[in-house]
C-alpha cells in the first residue's frame, strides 16, 4: 500500500500547479512532543553563568547533554553537563554537579551521579561517548573550561576519571585554561581504537578578558559580555589513540592547526565525501567553519571554502553552534544542517558529491526563520515515514535581551520542520504539542527513544533552569527499526560505521554511526529508521574496517544488534532480534 507521501508525490504529478508544501500543510501532524521530565524525575537544575546579567562570555554558551545506555541493559539513560557561577559560594553539599539518571523502565529515572562517580562542580561544556577502550562499555569524555574529563566505564555501574593517565586533561603550555566546547570519537586511521577530537573557543582567563563596560560591548544596544571578536580564539585537538589507554596530541602532525577559523564549537564527523574515511565538520562562531578531509594518511586538509560550508549563502561568516548530518535525499550522501546566531536561518547544505556542497537554506524552506539563535541542531524522522526531518533547540545568548520588546525572548521555543519530499521542509512547530512550544534557554539537546516504544524522543538541557524531556506521542503508527552494531576488527562501538536501511517497497536509507554532534551533545549510538507501513527491510553494515554484513527481510518494530563480520554473506545467523 503506498505511503502518505507516495500519494501526495503522484498527485503533484498531476496537479503541478500546488506546491507540494501546500498540499501537506492541512494534513494532520499525528505526533506532538509532551514535556515528562518533572514527572520523569529530572529535577535538577543546570547552573550556568549567572541569571540577568552575565560578565563574561563564558556564562553564555551553557551545557550538552547525553542520551547514553552506560549499563548496556537496552534502555537509555541520560547524563546533563553542569557549569557553576563566577563570584558565587554555594553551600557544602548543595555544589552544581553533572548528573546521570538511570532509567527506571517505566518512564521514570534514579539520580545515580554519587554512586557513579561523576560528580564535579566546574565549568562544564560538553560531552561525546564511545567505548575507547574497546572493553564494552561505553566512556563518556567531558569537555570543560579547563582540564577535561575523561569517564572510563567500569562496567559495574561507576566511572573513574582517567583523563590525566589517558593524556587527555587539554592544559595549555601558556598556563592559561583552555574553553573546551564540543568533541566526538572517530576512528580517524581506522585502526580499531577510537581517538577524540576537541574543539576549543577562546584560552579564556578572567583576570585579562574584557568587562561589558570596557567598549562598551553592545548588542541592540543593551550592554553584554564582550566577544568573541577582537579576542584570541583557542586551537582545536586531535588525539590519537595509542591503543593501551593513552592519547597522543597529533593536532599538529594531522594539520589541524592550519584550520581557517577559530572559535570552534559544534564538532560533526561523517564520511562526507564518500570514500570511506571519516572527515570532521567543526561549526565556528563568528569565524569560517571547517570541513577537515580525511587524506588517509594521519593528516587532514580544511577544504570547507572550495567545498561551500565554510560561510553562509551570502559568503559571509556565520555565528555557528550546533551541526548535524542525514542523507535527506535517499542518494548515499551525506548533507550537514549547522545553526547560527539570531538574524540568521540555520544553514543546510546539499552534498552534490565530489566533495563538493551548494547551500540549499532558502529552497529548503528554512530562511523564514531568522528570530532564533540556534543551538541544538538535529535531524530526526519523527513521524518514521523514512525521511528525515529537523528540529533546532533555541534561546537566546544573552539574558540582558529579556529587557527589549523587539527581541524574540531569551527564552525561546522549538522549530520542527517536517521534511515534504524533494529538498523541501515545512514549519511544523505550531502543531507539534507543548513540548516544543514551550520557551526555555536551551542549549544541548539529543535524540533518543528512552521508552523503546519506537519514536524518538529529544532531552535538552537549559540555562539555569531544569531540563526539558520531551516524549515524542504517535498515532501514525508507523514502523521502525534501530541497530545497534558491535565492532569486531572495527572500533567496539561501531562508531563510523555506515547502516543501510531499505523498507520492503520503499527507497534506501542511510545514516551513520555518530559519536557527539548537534551542539556539544551525544544522541543514542544505535541508529534509528523509520519505515512508513514496510513489515520487512534490509539491512547492510558498512564497517571502518571494509566488512560489509548484511541482514535481509528483517522484521519492523525492533532493536537489530548487528555484531561485525558475523553475516558477511547476508544469513541472518548472530542477529539479536
Amino acid at each position: 500500500m503506498p505511503s502518505r507521501r507516495t500519494f501526495i508525490r503522484s498527485l503533484c504529478a498531476t496537479l503541478p500547479v500546488f506546491p507540494l508544501e501546500r498540499l501537506l500543510a492541512g494534513v494532520p501532524l499525528g505526533v506532538e512532543f509532551v514535556n515528562v521530565a518533572k514527572s520523569a524525575g529530572l529535577h535538577a537544575k543546570t547552573i550556568f553563568g549567572a541569571e540577568q546579567r552575565n560578565k563574561y562570555l563564558l556564562e553564555t554558551t551553557g551545557c550538552g547533554v547525553a542520551f547514553v545506555d552506560y549499563d548496556d541493559d537496552g534502555w537509555l539513560d541520560i547524563f546533563f553537563v553542569n557549569g557553576t557561577r563566577f563570584e558565587t559560594t554555594f553551600p557544602k553539599g548543595s555544589e552544581p554537579i553533572s548528573r546521570l539518571y538511570k532509567n527506571n523502565r517505566d518512564g521514570t529515572f534514579t539520580d545515580v551521579t554519587l554512586k557513579a562517580g561523576l560528580a564535579r562542580t566546574d565549568w562544564g561544556q560538553g560531552v561525546c561517548a564511545g567505548d575507547y577502550n574497546n572493553d564494552g562499555h561505553v566512556d563518556l569524555f567531558v569537555t570543560y573550561w579547563g582540564d577535561c574529563a575523561l569517564y572510563r566505564n567500569n562496567g559495574d555501574g561507576t566511572f573513574t576519571d582517567v583523563a590525566a593517565k589517558a593524556g587527555v586533561t587539554t592544559r595549555t603550555t601558556t598556563g592559561l585554561k583552555r574553553w573546551n566546547t564540543g568533541c566526538a570519537f572517530l576512528d580517524y586511521d581506522r585502526d580499531g581504537h577510537l581517538d577524540l577530537y576537541v574543539a576549543n573557543y577562546i584560552d579564556f582567563d578572567p583576570k585579562t578578558a574584557p568587562l561589558p563596560e570596557s567598549g562598551p560591548c553592545l548588542y541592540e544596544g543593551l550592554v553584554v559580555a564582550c566577544g568573541p571578536p577582537g579576542l584570541q580564539g583557542g586551537k582545536d585537538i586531535l588525539f590519537h589513540n595509542n591503543g593501551d589507554g593513552t592519547f597522543t596530541d597529533v593536532s599538529e602532525k594531522a594539520g589541524i592547526l592550519k584550520k581557517q577559523g577559530t572559535y570552534g564549537l559544534g564538532v560533526l564527523v561523517g564520511d562526507f565525501d564518500n570514500d570511506g574515511w571519516p572527515d570532521i565538520y567543526v561549526a565556528d562562531d563568528s569565524a569560517p567553519s571547517a570541513l577537515f578531509q580525511n587524506n588517509h594518511d594521519g593528516t587532514f586538509t580544511d577544504v570547507a571554502l572550495e567545498a561551500g560550508v565554510a560561510f553562509g549563502a551570502d559568503g559571509k561568516t556565520q555565528a555557528g553552534m550546533g551541526v548535524s548530518a542525514a542523507d535527506i535525499f535517499g542518494n548515499g550522501k551525506l548533507e550537514i544542517l549547522k545553526t547560527n546566531f539570531a538574524g540568521d536561518a540555520s544553514s543546510l547544505y546539499r552534498n552534490l558529491g565530489g566533495g563538493n556542497f551548494e547551500d540549499m537554506t532558502f529552497q529548503a524552506g528554512l530562511g523564514r526563520n531568522t528570530r532564533f539563535l540556534g543551538w541544538g541542531a538535529c535531524f530526526l524522522d519523527f513521524d518514521n515515514d523514512g525521511w528525515p526531518d529537523i528540529l533546532t533547540c533555541n534561546g537566546h545568548v544573552y539574558p540582558e535581551v529579556r529587557e527589549k520588546a523587539s527581541e524574540s525572548g531569551y527564552r525561546e521555543r522549538k522549530v520542527l520542520y517536517r521534511n515534504v519530499g524533494n529538498g523541501k521542509f515545512e514549519d511544523v512547530s505550531l502543531h507539534a504539542g507543548p513540548g516544543i512550544l514551550e520557551a526555555v534557554a536551551g542549549r544541548g539537546c539529543a535524540l533518543g527513544d528512552f521508552d523503546n516504544d519506537g519514536d524518538l524522543d529529544i532531552v535538552v538541557n537549559c540555562v539555569n533552569d531544569v531540563p526539558q524531556l520531551l516524549r515524542c506521542d504517535n498515532t501514525l503508527r508507523n514502523n521502525w527499526l534501530k541497530v545497534k552494531v558491535v565492532g569486531t576488527k572495527s572500533n567496539r562501538s561501531g562508531i563510523g560505521a555506515r547502516v543501510y536501511c531499505t523498507p520492503e517497497g520503499g527507497h534506501r536509507q542511510m545514516d551513520e554511526v555518530h559519536s557527539g554532534g548537534s551542539y556539544i551533545s551525544q544522541s543514542d549510538l544505535r541508529v534509528h529508521f523509520g519505515l512508513g507501513k514496510a513489515e520487512k527491510a534490509d539491512l547492510e553494515v558498512h564497517w571502518p574496517s571494509g566488512l560489509i554484513d548484511k541482514i535481509p527481510a528483517t522484521a519492523v518494530n525492533r532493536v537489530v544488534t548487528v555484531v561485525e563480520g558475523k553475516h558477511p554473506g547476508g544469513a541472518a545467523s548472530g542477529v539479536s532480534q
